[in-house]
């Protein structure tokens, strides 16, 4: 039987998932900090969108109403970096323009749209940022990402030009955060160099209060011989911290899912794990992208994949390869069989990034091990709780 006070969660859907168009503006490639695990290889404080890009965006979108490509229900306005809060005089502008153009032009999306953010907290207490909260608040979403606790955090998250960790400036945010968004959750990354803190960083920011942990591997390939075995026995300690302080009550943690792990038919499990080529995304240049991922700043190794721009729109063709992404179109016949497929993640900018070819049909396996790792523990972890409640 399953506990009333058990938190059960199979991802962590975003609003609307599936039913809104995710329209990202990158409004800046600078930020406070040098993440070490970054995956923006080309942050700068050169290329900083204009209102007149982010108008004339914005019109290209809501002039499309009939477009299939658009035939959403919902919206979601994305706003990242860099740091996004850094531009946040234009993305009030940009966003006080949306809610008058939606109402004027009586589109459907009135009413039915959000503002994302994913920010490193630095400056959400700063006057501007909270008098925009304030008067968005009910169309709101925003993640603050603080990796754990201070070893853990400050080990990647640091100053650009300098080691100082910003741990202490993103901590002090944390209760006004919780405050206004008492359900929101973080987003932790780890790499090789952090698997030892794991655990201990997961209860930590339980103990801040942040009850929703969305925790990943970086899909590029950093992972050192020995990571896999390391990673598990973390995963083994969270899940007996987990299990014997009952804390899956009321927290969750995104590693432990119950039904990761078991084979996937690719006949009725085979989607693409992610949006690619259905998002639509737009730089400074006013430059459009099938995700941010795609951008020059988030490539080591490929030039941009620009599918148009505000001037001549869209090039359907240069979307094409997107509208047949699947898992089994990317995937090695390995990956197809694998026994422990389901929830192994992939990231198409990555795919395409680590790719020896020209294309979005690679699949990259730098996490092979580490999913493997991560299902042998889950496996563990809800072995080990319903033992406990059937018990109880």
């Amino acid at each position: 039987m399953k506990d009333e006070g058990l938190v059960v969660r199979e991802g962590n859907k975003g609003w609307q998932e599936g039913r809104a168009k995710n329209i990202t503006f990158i409004v800046t490639k600078d930020c406070q900090l040098a993440c070490k695990y970054c995956y923006l290889v080309g942050k700068n404080v050169q290329e900083r969108m204009s209102w007149e890009i982010a108008k004339a965006a914005i019109d290209f979108v809501l002039n499309r109403e009939d477009d299939p490509d658009f035939d959403y229900p919902s919206v979601i306005w994305d706003f990242i970096g860099g740091e996004p809060f850094l531009e946040i005089d234009l993305i009030e502008k940009i966003c006080d323009y949306i809610k008058t153009e939606l109402f004027s032009r009586n589109h459907r999306w009135f009413n039915s749209y959000r503002f994302s953010f994913s920010t490193n907290g630095i400056n959400y207490d700063s006057e501007k940022v909270q008098r925009f909260i304030e008067k968005n608040k009910e169309h709101l979403s925003i993640g603050i990402t603080i990796d754990g606790t201070q070893r853990k955090h400050d080990l990647n998250r640091v100053y650009k030009n300098s080691e100082r960790g910003s741990y202490a400036d993103v901590a002090r945010n944390i209760p006004l955060w919780l405050e206004q968004f008492p359900g929101a959750g973080t987003k932790v990354t780890i790499s090789s160099a952090d698997i030892p803190y794991i655990c201990e960083s997961v209860l930590h920011l339980y103990k801040l209060g942040i009850r929703q942990v969305n925790i990943n591997c970086v899909f590029e390939d950093v992972w050192s011989e020995d990571d896999d075995k390391l990673f598990e026995d973390q995963l083994i300690l969270l899940a007996d911290a987990i299990i014997d302080e009952d804390l899956y009550r009321g927290y969750s943690c995104s590693f432990f899912q119950e039904h990761l792990g078991h084979p996937m038919d690719c006949v009725y499990d085979n989607q693409n794990w992610c949006g690619a080529g259905k998002m639509l995304a737009v730089d400074a240049a006013g430059n459009f992208y099938p995700c941010t991922r795609f951008a020059q700043y988030s490539l080591r190794d490929k030039e941009a994949w620009i599918i148009g721009n505000i001037r001549d729109g869209i090039d359907k063709n240069k979307l094409r390869p997107f509208l047949t992404l699947d898992r089994c179109t990317q995937s090695t016949l390995e990956c197809v069989n694998c026994e422990v497929a389901q929830g192994c993640a992939w990231c198409q900018g990555e795919n395409f990034d680590a790719a020896k070819t020209h294309t979005v049909f690679e699949r990259s396996t730098a996490i092979c091990k580490m999913h493997k790792a991560r299902v042998r523990a889950n496996n563990y972890y809800w072995n080990k709780l319903y033992r406990k409640l059937e018990k109880s």
